[in-house]
């Protein structure tokens, strides 16, 4: 048998440390499953997915600034001479592979500002061309929601039609792709890709709070009151940071993507305490080293969730969208949920109290929820396998064979 050639494309390698977890998990199922795949990356970052997880990766975009705003002729052109570019170097990419996977990410939904020709446009050249060459191409674990814009949604519903396998980390997603008019018939859920990395043992540092703050200024749809929502956002988590600090809580920001930094500056200069610090994380695995020392967590990004949860630690969500509101219910924390679009702080203390009084009852549930998710997690790779290689699936029940 040749060895399997592997792709795993996407927003890989950006700043954004949710979706290089979910490329993480998946080189894990990979190494483990497949180590004689050949595999590499068609990603935003490929110098970074280089260095960091040792494959070949080649930049998703010809045109460097792509996801910068073009108001200049020059770059408008080059914008749109890339769009042109980008199909055939897609169709290139996609021709030298057996299988192409999308590891997670909020791919098919539009939960924040996002323009039909960046990356939905990317998505639909990959699965079309997929389509066309005779590549499986594969969107594994992946989140789905309503899409207002109709440019989008038309490029997200064509790009999970011409999918080979669907698979979704909710079932908000899935019950999103049927109303959007795909066939979710065969299409199953599973837990985000990222409960499958490997959770630290817990150091708890007496009276630490986390708080994940976010660049949060709404979502496709909220473009006119953008700055509004943001003032308002910004404004509750100061409030409550400063909070905790008064009461002698030492506490630890944290980010998901390079784009929070500047959200993290303001509420430090704003607090102005020592309290108050900021961490330096670079991957998943940092987030839960911080998230597993801390005696609870309050967050926004929906991976600063996934790393709190799975370390086990209880946590109170700042929720921009339904798949936060999912996430908790799934880790038996639904009531435990607050909006990001109007944080109000001393409500948010409140909820904030009635967490820690059941500290250690949620503690125990997220123990036991944390193990049914790694369970459920096995039998996606288990079945992604009969999907994609079933080659090597059968070689593998031969030789189980007595």
């Amino acid at each position: 048998m040749t060895a399997p050639r592997v792709g795993v494309f996407g927003l890989l390698g950006s700043g954004n440390l949710g979706n290089d977890g979910s490329l993480e998990a998946v080189l894990g199922y990979l190494r483990a499953a497949h180590p004689e795949a050949s595999v590499d990356a068609l990603c935003g970052g490929p110098e970074a997915v280089t260095a960091r997880y040792g494959i070949p990766a080649t930049r998703l975009h010809w045109y460097r600034g792509e996801y910068r705003t073009a108001s200049r002729a020059g770059a408008i052109a080059g914008k749109g001479l890339g769009k042109l570019v980008d199909a055939v170097r897609t169709a290139a990419w996609v021709r030298r592979h057996d299988v192409v996977i999308v590891p997670g990410m909020g791919v098919l939904e539009a939960t924040l500002p996002l323009r039909p020709w960046g990356f939905p446009y990317a998505l639909f050249l990959l699965c079309a061309s997929g389509r066309l060459l005779g590549t499986r191409v594969a969107l594994v674990g992946v989140g789905a929601a309503p899409i207002g814009s109709r440019p989008t949604r038309a490029l997200v519903r064509w790009s999970a039609r011409l999918a080979a396998h669907r698979s979704y980390r909710d079932a908000l997603s899935r019950d999103a792709m049927r109303a959007m008019g795909v066939d979710t018939t065969r299409d199953e859920v599973h837990p985000d890709l990222a409960f499958a990395l490997p959770a630290p043992p817990a150091r708890t540092s007496p009276g630490l709070v986390c708080v994940g703050v976010m660049d949060f200024h709404g979502g496709d749809d909220d473009r006119d009151r953008a700055e509004e929502i943001h003032r308002r956002y910004l404004d509750g988590v100061t409030r409550f940071v400063r909070a905790l600090a008064e009461e002698g809580r030492p506490v630890r920001l944290l980010t998901g993507d390079a784009c929070d930094a500047p959200v993290v500056e303001a509420v430090l200069d704003a607090v102005g305490s020592p309290l108050v610090t900021a961490a330096e994380a670079t991957s998943l695995a940092d987030l839960m080293r911080e998230t597993a020392a801390a005696e609870a967590v309050v967050a926004t990004r929906y991976h600063n969730l996934v790393c709190a949860l799975r370390t086990g630690t209880p946590t109170l969500a700042l929720s921009y969208a339904a798949k936060s509101d999912a996430l908790m219910a799934r880790m038996g924390l639904d009531a435990y949920c607050h909006p990001a679009r109007e944080v109000n702080a001393d409500r948010l203390l409140e909820q904030f109290g009635a967490l820690e009084e059941r500290s250690a009852e949620l503690r125990r549930t997220l123990t036991e929820r944390n193990r049914l998710t790694t369970g459920q997690l096995d039998r996606q790779f288990t079945a992604l396998t009969a999907a994609l290689f079933p080659a090597t699936d059968r070689t593998h029940a031969v030789r189980e064979t007595p």
